[in-house]
């Protein structure tokens, strides 16, 4: 997957070539940070975690320095004085600077040492609860990262709520409003298709192949074959294993994903490691020429996501890429080599469930209202740390019916807070929604690309209109430019209802099945 650069010299402009150039120590100090994170969560020996917490600790506060060092501050200046000659890169590279600039001059050195330093420890402490399923082994730690986030949004200032500072640090120009606007389209719809879904019943709640066991070394070979079938370039990626799937980028020859083989139901390797594929394609396929730049880099994490649940749910889950699957799968899994309308059945089932990374298409939108609602409060203080798990349990029952028999099945199931990503949960349902736009501007149903499974083709298609840009525009601009509008929900609840409630009851399933 060799990526031909778009523009050669896409930063001309004599400030902003020296400025560059300045930034390199940055950009190398956030290469070894990604690659000490990287071991941190897949082969770093468990008692290492002290001395790593203090490196990443020293190194995050030295990044910080340089981030909102005067002599930056004063090439920002001086180059806005010439902006109306500059090219799209060229204003992309000054806002990408001076927002960082921004951020990193209101938040004071010892609270972001601080923030290093405790989530370094936190990610080990989560584990551990998780393990024990012992919600007091993480709550210190958690109650210091909420106070850390509350401090965050004070320093950063804000709008109408204190989490508006937290979303804009993960989806620029992303407010609490806006979060809850799409939500009040996506919630009540989404309950409407999910009882449809269970009224028609031709989605089933569960599968038999659900309590498949596999042999891990299996497994190991067929995500290897899968990621050949979508173009993994083996030289510039890496495959491996970790607690929490994952996927970190050093550069854009050194892109690395991980999974979780859990032994069982094999949908749920095949589909986390097609999400992680999705970030990865994100960050191989943007134009070599902003390597080294600022530039480099997804926009947001919700432009991100939308590349990962794509080519997860969009791509992975359609009945067109089922015979595909099902081929190179049970070659290695013979128990998936049923018959394709079972095969999709299987990995299509829509029930309510508790796990968040195994929710369904249908439902799993619903998981993410939980996380924001919650984290809304915590930030407000109208919940503490020690009121969460209930309150947590109960907004499950509320929302999906069922209630977590233990905090391992509830506020312990995903690594986010222990690595201080308050406001990162919406961006999972805003990717969502991105994706069912590039869906609808890929033809909807009756898009090509997506009903001849031409890979190849998908894959130029999202380099051009989005992957190759990096940070040069804004995400809203982005998606704009890419693919007409900036994100609206109503995309989604197409989708849902054309996958979920329409297409069963028309013979193009059978059809797409047979191809």
């Amino acid at each position: 997957m060799a990526v031909k650069a778009v523009s050669k010299e896409p930063i001309t402009h004599p400030v902003l070539r020296r400025m560059v150039e300045r930034l390199r120590l940055l950009l190398a100090l956030n290469h070894a940070s990604a690659l000490m994170h990287w071991d941190l969560e897949t082969y770093m020996p468990p008692s290492g975690v002290s001395d790593r917490a203090i490196a990443l600790s020293e190194i995050t506060a030295l990044m910080h320095r340089i981030t909102r060092s005067d002599w930056l501050r004063e090439m920002i200046e001086e180059a806005k004085r010439d902006i109306e000659s500059m090219n799209v890169y060229e204003r992309g590279l000054l806002r990408v600077v001076e927002r960082e600039v921004k951020i990193a001059s209101a938040l004071p050195e010892e609270l972001v040492r601080k923030e290093a330093l405790v989530t370094s420890k936190a990610v080990k402490a989560w584990e551990e609860a998780k393990r024990r399923d012992d919600y007091s082994i993480f709550k210190p730690y958690l109650g210091e990262i909420v106070e850390i986030a509350r401090e965050k949004a004070e320093k950063l200032g804000y709008e109408d709520h204190p989490y508006d500072a937290l979303l804009d640090l993960y989806e620029e120009g992303l407010r609490t409003r806006d979060v809850e606007r799409m939500f009040s389209v996506i919630v009540p719809e989404t309950l409407r298709i999910l009882e449809a879904v269970e009224r028609r019943g031709f989605y089933p709640r569960s599968h038999p192949l659900e309590d498949e066991a596999y042999e891990k070394e299996r497994v190991r070979r067929l995500a290897r074959r899968l990621l050949d079938l979508l173009g993994w370039p083996w030289s510039r990626g890496r495959l491996d294993e970790s607690a929490h799937p994952f996927t970190i980028d050093l550069g854009i020859n050194d892109v690395r994903i991980t999974v979780r083989y859990e032994g069982r139901d094999p949908k749920r390797f095949i589909y986390s490691l097609m999400h992680e594929y999705g970030h990865a394609l994100y960050e191989l396929q943007q134009d070599p020429a902003l390597a080294y730049t600022p530039l480099r880099g997804g926009v947001s994490l919700g432009v991100h996501e939308s590349q990962s649940r794509f080519w997860e749910n969009i791509v992975g889950r359609s009945p067109w890429f089922i015979p595909r699957l099902r081929s190179l799968a049970s070659e290695e899994l013979p128990m998936l080599a049923v018959e394709p309308i079972e095969l999709y059945r299987y990995v299509n089932t829509v029930r309510p469930s508790l796990i968040r990374v195994d929710a369904d298409e249908v439902t799993y939108n619903l998981h993410i209202y939980l996380r924001f609602e919650l984290e809304k409060k915590l930030v407000e203080g109208s919940i503490s740390v020690n009121e969460l798990p209930e309150a947590w349990d109960e907004l499950m029952e509320k929302l999906l019916g069922i209630r977590p028999r233990s905090p391992a099945e509830g506020v312990l199931q995903d690594i986010h807070w222990s690595q201080g990503s308050i406001g990162y949960f919406p961006t999972y349902t805003l990717g969502n929604v991105i994706a069912a736009m590039i869906w609808r501007s890929l033809g909807g149903p009756r898009a090509e690309k997506l009903r001849k499974t031409d890979l190849k083709g998908l894959r130029e298609w999202l380099r051009e209109r989005i992957h190759r840009w990096g940070k040069t525009f804004p995400p809203k601009g982005l998606i704009k430019k890419a693919l007409g509008s900036e994100p609206s929900p109503e995309a989604l609840v197409e989708y849902l209802e054309w996958k979920y409630v329409k297409l069963p009851e028309t013979g193009e399933l059978e059809e797409a099945l047979a191809s």
